[in-house]
């Protein structure tokens, strides 16, 4: 099972990687503009990390949190 800190490492990751998809001049234009139209709606690692603290701080009525409020 993954664990919040797993997820929030493996979303941060996942946005990193994209960026450097979106960089790479050497790929097709069309991958690059999908990593782009994909990264507009993605969320950041501040994004990633406030959503932990928010699940923290206003406990819903959930089985585990989404996010970890640290990347460590």
């Amino acid at each position: 099972m993954t664990v919040p800190s797993e997820r929030s490492w493996a979303v941060i990751e996942a946005r990193n990687f994209l960026e450097r998809v979106r960089a790479d001049e050497t790929l097709p234009e069309s991958i690059r503009a999908e990593a782009n139209r994909l990264l507009r709606h993605y969320p950041s690692k501040s994004d990633v990390i406030r959503a932990g603290l928010q699940e923290l701080a206003q406990p819903r009525l959930v089985i585990e949190p989404v996010f970890a409020s640290d990347t460590d």
